[in-house]
């Protein structure tokens, strides 16, 4: 028993005594290493650290490049056309048909490369995202099409559609007042079988719908649609123009974007379907029937009695007419959203006098009288009454001209929307004569 004790105390005292054992070699071992550290030469410290830094910098530097294992393809923009032809490029193409001279690509590239170089670029993208957001709109977009063709078709041979006119209208709702309402009045007093489309985003809503009752009340053919501009400006110019607008590849500039995106729509729509366009401030004095692929002249030059401008508030078109086509290029490859009517009037004037005289396009321009009698200079004359004897010559002559010439006269809004109406004046006798409902305008 004695001897199993002092074995078992032995014992526990190796157990105790092993780690301090442990201990005292390690520390044997590590006065080792240090005593062959500092026996080194200091050029193996040298070549140590020169070796980390190299490490170092390789990896703060080292940048990876993926493989490609096919050749990146160039983005080839094939022009759109009504037909299934492919050409090389829209650039070539617009050289090709118009031998157009070598800037109108510069200015199609141009506002690109200002866009995404100019220092005022974040002001300029926000200006345009707020312009597009008024008029896009992704839930309506398949519906456009249906709505469309059901509208102009109709329930009966009886109820299609005789003569098809479209608006736009890219304003907030409260802005179509009287006088927009007065413009919708007068279509339906000299057409009261034909169809009005006002393609708007605001318009196309449950207050749009009230303001446009009492129309369908009494019979009139009117709706409000959401426009889906993949669809209309598909196979057409106007389609890879306005993906490099979404893109934020497109210079908007200071002119409103809404007012651009107009100039456009109107083009595609009757390049789509056919028919008449009218601004909201025409008011149409008698029926349009005769007319077909016209254009009215803004202005006349008095010593050679042709036209110097021309306006494209009023146009006239068959569907898939080919000057149409080239209106719409002409606004993707010269887009400039930072001059007033260079992508509306302007444009219709470039493109007609380029294509006069040339076989395939057959449309007519009519003198400034059939839609433009005074031009907005001269707009204020027609709001006034007689002052004296000589004016008021003057106002029933004029009143007389207008009557006997004019399809409609272009109230230019943006001149004359705070004028008052007095009586007596060529507007006054005008509202009498195309008003339906007639509140007091």
């Amino acid at each position: 028993m004695e001897n199993h004790i002092k074995h078992h105390h032995h014992h526990h005292h190796s157990f105790l005594y092993f780690p301090f054992f442990l201990l005292h070699k390690l520390h044997h071992f590590k006065k080792y290493l240090l005593s062959i550290l500092f026996n080194l030469p200091t050029s193996f410290f040298a070549l140590l650290l020169l070796l980390l830094l190299s490490y170092n910098a390789f990896a703060i530097f080292y940048i990876h490049i993926p493989h490609h294992h096919s050749p990146h393809k160039p983005i080839i923009l094939s022009p759109p056309s009504h037909t299934k032809t492919k050409l090389s490029s829209s650039v070539f193409y617009a050289l090709k048909q118009d031998n157009s001279p070598i800037n109108i690509i510069n200015k199609a590239h141009f506002p690109l490369l200002h866009n995404k170089f100019s220092i005022h670029k974040s002001k300029r993208l926000k200006k345009y995202k707020r312009g597009l957001k008024t008029l896009h709109s992704e839930t309506k977009f398949s519906l456009f099409q249906k709505r469309l063709d059901a509208f102009f078709n109709g329930n009966s041979s009886s109820s299609s559609c005789k003569i098809r006119f479209f608006m736009t209208w890219i304003s907030p709702l409260k802005g179509f007042g009287k006088r927009e309402l007065l413009s919708v009045e007068s279509l339906f007093k000299s057409h009261p079988k034909a169809c009005l489309v006002i393609v708007s985003k605001s318009m196309d809503s449950k207050k749009g719908t009230q303001i446009l009752r009492p129309f369908v009340k009494n019979g009139f053919r009117v709706i409000a649609v959401e426009p889906d501009f993949n669809y209309i400006f598909k196979n057409t110019h106007a389609e890879s123009w306005f993906n490099r607008l979404k893109q934020g590849n497109v210079n908007p500039g200071e002119v409103s974007l809404g007012q651009n995106l107009s100039n456009l729509l109107r083009l595609c729509l009757l390049y789509k379907f056919g028919g008449i366009y009218i601004d909201a401030d025409i008011i149409i004095l008698k029926s349009f029937s005769n007319l077909r692929n016209t254009i009215g002249a803004q202005n006349i030059d008095i010593k050679t009695k042709k036209w110097s401008r021309l306006n494209n508030a009023v146009l006239i078109f068959d569907k898939n007419h080919p000057l149409l086509l080239k209106f719409i290029e002409e606004f993707a490859l010269t887009f400039d959203g930072n001059k007033w009517g260079h992508n509306g009037p302007y444009l219709i004037s470039r493109v007609v006098s380029r294509v006069s005289g040339r076989v395939g396009f057959n449309f007519s321009v009519v003198p400034p009288s059939a839609f433009y009698p005074v031009d907005w200079k001269g707009i204020r004359s027609l709001f006034i009454g007689s002052s004296d004897e000589v004016h008021s010559k003057w106002l029933v002559k004029k009143m007389e001209q207008i009557r006997d010439e004019s399809y409609a006269v272009h109230l230019w809004n943006r001149q004359s929307r705070k004028l008052k109406v007095v009586k007596g004046s060529i507007v006054d006798s005008i509202i009498s004569n195309c008003c339906i409902f007639c509140n007091n305008y």
